[in-house]
């Protein structure tokens, strides 16, 4: 046969041996250890729908989903059913405690109560935070939501000192601007239907810009608006589960698009964080300033904290989305829920009038607000802004009566808990602001795995004093003014994409007071 031949034999049979080893390794991917994982978990009495080879559950998560949106709701607050279907439905078919599949990866729905708090307190370090990947990793990077380890710690560290305390007191100046321009607007709609939900997008947006990166809306709008995009590929595109590696050789049109507004949010953020460091340069500021962009470019010129540029430019992008995502909801089903029950609005409203009168809210008044308080708890009970929380098996571990196998991911729905009759009575579905009247821990019975909205142990959201304080702000400025009813034209139909959102809008009647 000669040297040629012999080469040629050589070649063949190494590439017959790769093409098998790669076989081999797919098939343990995306069969045996799914069948395995299924068969263990099964044997400890945790059931759930079968796998499915490649696609896991995740197109008929999808369908259950469109099929939910489809039609409106009436004004009930029972929401579990149409926010989450595919929870809400095989929590009924297979139990508190379920295994689902995306793609090939292993997920256990976890909804009972004292399994919940163990893995969000997280005291043993065995249930992290998932990496991001896909289009997740794209939104929010590896910034604070995301990251582990030091790289966390440092994060949060610099985040709770611009959300805290006296830094946070020192936003409402900023808070009370942005709700005045929002005000502004609504005098061409007294008398007449507005809708709220986009009114508070542009405003949370706003509050954003100005306090943590020192620019208003308009200038930050381009990122935005390139986050917004990004967003809504992750509603279209996140079940949508392909061969593995196929990505790498091709593309579909939305990870196309996803890459490119990737890089136009990076080269955005870059050019404001450039614009801060040549202030300096030029000795136009003493300092990078004392907002949230000027610490991340105060770390990342110390050599002490290595912060990298894109380090600053995923903190930026996660505190954008966080920061805007998070209010925005709660503002949206706080007016909804006051729309309808007028006679909590009027509350509300005389509790505000009475500390503030016709003023700007005051700093140090806002705790006093106990009636506004206990009305911002009990809808972002029916409402969460984030309706569950991810986490992933570190190593094997025992988790009450299960053994749990390295590398299962978890999904914890805090909106199961908040809609649970079992922890909140029977009338769970009902806005009841008087359940908070005496705090959170007599609301729940001190069971924390009750109400979370924002999550629960060291990871939960360092944003919440920050949310609820642009909350009370705008709502009480409101208050002043208006007063206001649900739309005839409102058509009621909550979904989620990040946060929990109305899919048509939140319209209401303005009346000047």
């Amino acid at each position: 046969m000669g040297i040629v031949g012999n080469l040629l034999i050589l070649f063949l049979c190494s590439l017959c041996f790769y093409l098998f080893v790669a076989l081999v390794k797919i098939l343990h991917k995306l069969w045996w250890t799914p069948i395995r994982i299924q068969y263990l978990m099964s044997s400890q009495g945790i059931k759930g729908p079968s796998y499915r080879f490649i696609q896991g559950n995740a197109k008929e998560i999808l369908d259950k989903r469109t099929v939910a949106r489809r039609r409106p709701m009436d004004l009930s607050n029972d929401i579990f059913s149409k926010v989450e279907p595919h929870i809400f439905d095989w929590m009924n078919s297979y139990g508190r405690n379920f295994l689902q599949w995306y793609g090939p990866q292993a997920v256990l729905v976890v909804t009972e109560p004292e399994l919940i708090k163990e893995i969000m307190n997280n005291k043993d370090r065995a249930y992290p935070k998932n990496k991001a990947q896909g289009y997740i990793k794209k939104l929010l990077g590896d910034g604070l939501v995301t990251s582990e380890g030091e790289k966390w710690a440092k994060m949060r560290k610099l985040a709770n000192y611009t959300l805290h305390g006296e830094s946070l007191k020192s936003m409402n100046p900023a808070m009370i601007a942005s709700v005045e321009m929002m005000l502004a607007r609504w005098k061409q709609y007294e008398g007449k239907e507005i809708e709220v939900y986009e009114e508070f997008r542009l405003l949370t947006a706003e509050v954003i810009s100005r306090t943590a990166f020192g620019c208003s809306y308009l200038e930050g709008q381009n990122i935005f608006e390139m986050l917004m995009k990004l967003t809504l590929l992750i509603s279209t595109s996140s079940l949508k589960i392909r061969f593995p590696g196929i990505s790498k050789i091709f593309k579909t049109n939305d990870e196309i698009e996803s890459e490119k507004l990737e890089k136009g949010i990076y080269a955005a953020i870059t050019q404001m964080i450039k614009k801060r460091e040549e202030y300096v340069k030029a000795g136009e500021v003493d300092s990078f300033g004392s907002d949230f962009l000027g610490l991340l470019v105060k770390a990342h010129h110390d050599a002490d904290m290595k912060i990298s540029i894109e380090d600053m430019v995923d903190e930026c992008k996660t505190l954008y989305i966080a920061g805007q995502e998070t209010t925005n909801s709660l503002l949206g089903w706080t007016v909804f829920l006051l729309a309808v029950n007028t006679e909590w609005q009027e509350a509300a409203r005389k509790e505000v009038v009475q500390l503030f009168g016709k003023e700007d809210p005051k700093t140090d008044e806002l705790a006093k607000l106990k009636i506004m308080t206990m009305i911002i708890n009990e809808s972002v009970r029916l409402y969460p802004p984030i309706s569950g929380f991810e986490r992933k098996v570190a190593r094997e571990v025992r988790l009450g009566k299960l053994i749990l196998p390295a590398n299962l991911q978890l999904t914890i729905s805090n909106l199961v808990l908040h809609h649970d009759p079992l922890l909140w009575g029977e009338d769970v579905n009902i806005f009841k602001p008087e359940r908070f009247s005496d705090g959170v821990s007599r609301a729940t019975n001190n069971n924390a795995a009750a109400f979370f909205p924002f999550g629960m142990g060291p990871r939960a959201c360092v944003g919440m004093n920050f949310a609820f304080n642009e909350a009370k702000i705008a709502l009480s400025m409101i208050l002043q003014r208006y007063s206001f009813t649900l739309s005839p034209s409102y058509i009621h139909l909550p979904f989620q994409i990040l946060s929990v959102r109305p899919l048509h809008g939140i319209q209401i009647r303005l009346y000047p007071l």
